[in-house]
């Protein structure tokens, strides 16, 4: 539910009216509370959609990119807070360059209102800035929510923050992840991340809420910055995750003791190379699924427009956005990865399959073959694959090609027969670990109202 600056105003006043009767005392201001050894959190910051990032008055302002999903009709909130300290600068190689450096970053985080409502786990995810901006890319609504995470994205590197403080000066002007500009190259991003995931176990923005277990995730380009993290610099530090997801990215070279989980859509596998699933590794491969496609960019397209003027647009060689729904096997990674955590070893999974000149293996209608295959590839009504080319980022949209009803028609003579193909795919899916029950309800509903096979 989003409220007018008056409503919140009234609401606070009565707050403190009846905590001032009841004996009580608050504080002015956003509230301080220290975090993992040494940090400061503040908040949570006031201003909520809709508002004014160029306002001088913060409670006028909103945070960037805060989500348009009506999260009080599902039991969560959202809340952003600044966090500061001092941080080890590394380099690449793990090199202790410098100590003791200030910074001070926000996190956002979207949790369950109520603590019954809690599943112990936070997803921390490591803002993705290829786009120049913070990108929650990982934030999914229906998957994070009915199975109860809290879910934090955490600003660690110079370009988003930059950019945050631009785009609303009077709520993130003071933001710096650079030291004062002594390191530019985001030298200070790795212990920033820790330093901020460690505020989640601990203090003030999952107060309430009893955390057991943290994982830390990174999609893209924030995996590969994770992967610099867990090779080079977790050997030398404090654990502060209890698990790692690398999505649509590297993985770390090293084999810890903790699980690391490395999912990857189609357009990421490009070699027949690959390493072997150990103890504490697994790698996922989801056939014609993009590394970003229609799911997340149709989540984000109203966000950027609102909070960018207009959302970015794409001339691809090929229609873009595979709808091959990756996030649903990102969503199984992460309760196989929580279990895992307490010793329950994930299901491996097939990879998928190459030609011998190193192309991929595909079928008769131009499907990959191999790998993880949900319904929407073993009972397809459009060709989704991984590829594409055109304009910027159009390689990673992947294609989505429906197919006309004479092919539906000789796949699928009746409705009957598309609904049954989905089911069996699902079913399988489901009983060898790659899918959530509640995807594969989903997905029989959407089979079951759609026109596929009908006379």
């Amino acid at each position: 539910m989003l409220f007018s600056p008056f409503t919140r105003l009234l609401a606070a006043s009565l707050l403190s009216a009846s905590m001032a009767a009841a004996g009580l005392v608050i504080a002015s201001g956003p509230a301080h509370a220290r975090g993992a050894p040494g940090t400061v959190v503040e908040g949570p910051i006031p201003g909520a959609p809709p508002g004014d990032p160029s306002s001088p008055d913060v409670a006028e302002t909103y945070p960037w990119m805060a989500t348009n999903v009506d999260l009080a009709s599902l039991g969560y909130v959202e809340q952003e807070f600044f966090v500061s300290g001092e941080a080890t600068a590394y380099s690449a190689t793990g090199e202790e360059l410098a100590t003791g450096v200030p910074y001070k970053t926000r996190v956002i985080v979207r949790k369950p209102a109520r603590p019954h409502r809690y599943n112990g786990t936070v997803i921390a995810e490591w803002q993705n800035v290829t786009a120049g901006y913070d990108l929650d890319a990982l934030w999914s609504t229906d998957q994070i929510t009915r199975a109860g995470y809290a879910w934090a994205g955490i600003s660690a590197q110079r370009v988003g923050v930059e950019h945050l403080t631009e785009w609303s000066p009077a709520r993130y002007g003071d933001l710096d992840v650079t030291g004062g500009g002594r390191f530019t190259g985001d030298e200070l991003s790795y212990d920033i991340y820790a330093q901020v995931a460690e505020t989640l176990r601990t203090s003030t923005p999952l107060r309430g809420l009893r955390t057991g277990t943290v994982l830390g995730v990174g999609a893209s380009q924030s995996a590969f910055r994770m992967t610099t993290y867990y090779d080079a610099v977790l050997p030398q530090s404090e654990k502060v995750f209890d698990g790692y997801a690398f999505i649509v990215g590297p993985a770390p070279a090293r084999r810890g003791p903790e699980p690391v989980f490395n999912v990857l859509s189609e357009t990421d596998v490009r070699s027949p190379a690959r390493p072997p699933d150990t103890d504490t590794f697994r790698r996922w491969e989801v056939a014609g699924s993009a590394h970003s496609g229609w799911h997340g960019q149709e989540y984000r397209r109203p966000i950027l427009t609102r909070d960018l003027g207009e959302a970015p647009t794409y001339r691809c060689d090929a229609p873009p956005f595979s709808r091959v729904p990756l996030h649903h096997v990102i969503a199984t990674s992460y309760d196989h990865l929580v279990r895992w955590t307490k010793g329950r070893t994930p299901p491996s999974a097939p990879p998928l399959q190459f030609n011998p000149d190193g192309t991929k293996a595909r079928d008769a209608l131009g499907l990959a073959k191999g790998g993880i295959r949900l319904s929407q590839v073993e009972a397809p009504t459009a060709l989704n694959t991984g590829d594409n080319s055109g304009e910027t980022f159009c390689f990673l949209f992947g294609t989505h090609a429906p197919f006309d009803k004479a092919r539906l028609d000789e796949l699928y003579p009746s409705r009957g027969r598309y609904v049954a193909a989905v089911v069996q795919s699902d079913a399988r899916n489901l009983r060898e670990g790659y899918l959530l029950p509640a995807d594969a309800h989903r997905n029989r509903a959407d089979a079951i109202h759609s026109d596929v096979g009908r006379d």
